[in-house]
């Protein structure tokens, strides 16, 4: 299906390239929201087994989740500049 839908934007003038640029901003997107929700996951489930440094914990969280966010930002952004 995936060829066929590529093929047939080839065929209407738009360029692979930008096709490739918004599946890559698709992959990246999810590949953000998979990382983030699998943080959060293990970061409950640490948190439930021992609550006395969940602060620490919530912190650690926190910090890698905006890195992964910067990461994600970086690669829509170069897939934005990749269409134009």
């Amino acid at each position: 299906m995936l060829l066929s839908t590529l093929l047939l934007q080839a065929a209407s003038g738009v360029a692979l390239g930008k096709i490739g640029a918004t599946i890559g901003a698709g992959l990246v997107a999810i590949g953000a929201g998979l990382g983030i929700g699998k943080i959060g996951a293990s970061a409950m489930e640490s948190m439930a087994r021992q609550p006395e440094i969940a602060g620490n914990i919530r912190t650690n969280m926190l910090i890698i989740a905006a890195l992964i966010e910067g990461v994600a930002m970086f690669a829509v952004i170069i897939c934005f500049i990749a269409v134009v």
